[in-house]
């Protein structure tokens, strides 16, 4: 009966156009790999991932079951392609701050809406996030590059800055979703020129776009819960 109730949960409260995103997204990456005959795993990640990010969009716990699945998959195709700095990212941060995050986000369900509080960083925190986020990046090109990787500076940013989106995600910040708008255009930019160096994985490209117009439109709707939310505080 528990199971039962967690899946009406996790179905409950969804906008037409969030459904629409959903279905749009799975039916360009089937006829891309019909058409194109995609690498099977970036399909797998492609899939798996957006899932992840439309769910987490919504707050609803479930999407950390897709982000585990994504993650080995995106590890994968890292591997293939001397990304160590986002291979590492996965394997070490992602999937463990996944199962956390999952248990994490579980504590903090809204029974109305049966999906998570959500929060904003205060004004000293998001000068620190800014200041740590540029060091990091810089510290973990450097390093990127002494072992090789293929574009140290770009995964170097990209690696840094998902782990503190993954933080923010984990504790439900609004925040998340510009360090994520950021991560997704960069690693857009990184996977275009694997793409156009002869590699198929036209599903992972598939995937960074749809993130980019993802992190906008979950930053718009995480902003109007949180000034309702605050709204009705200063109300009551």
């Amino acid at each position: 009966m528990k199971f039962i109730d967690f899946i009406k949960n996790e179905l409950y409260g969804w906008k037409k156009l969030e459904i629409f995103l959903i279905c749009a997204a799975l039916i360009v990456i089937i006829c891309n790999t019909l058409i194109l005959k995609d690498n099977i795993i970036a399909i797998i990640s492609a899939i798996c991932g957006i899932l992840y990010t439309i769910i987490a969009g919504k707050g609803k716990i479930s999407c950390y079951i897709f982000g585990v699945c994504g993650s080995v998959c995106y590890s994968i195709l890292s591997w293939q392609n001397a990304l160590w700095g986002n291979l590492l990212l996965y394997l070490c941060y992602y999937i463990p701050a996944q199962v956390w995050g999952f248990f994490s986000w579980g504590k903090n369900i809204n029974k109305s809406s049966h999906a998570i509080f959500k929060r904003e960083l205060k004004l000293r925190y998001k000068f620190l996030i800014v200041l740590v986020s540029i060091a990091g990046s810089v510290i973990t090109a450097y390093i990127l590059r002494y072992f090789n990787d293929s574009n140290p500076a770009v995964d170097g940013m990209t690696t840094f800055l998902s782990i503190i989106g993954m933080f923010l995600t984990v504790k439900r910040y609004i925040e998340q979703w510009i360090i994520w708008f950021i991560v997704n255009v960069f690693s857009l930019i990184m996977w275009i020129n694997v793409v156009l160096g002869g590699v198929k994985a036209y599903s992972t490209l598939i995937m960074w776009s749809v993130y980019v117009i993802l992190a906008i439109y979950f930053y718009f709707e995480w902003r109007k819960e949180i000034s309702a939310n605050e709204q009705q505080t200063r109300e009551i």
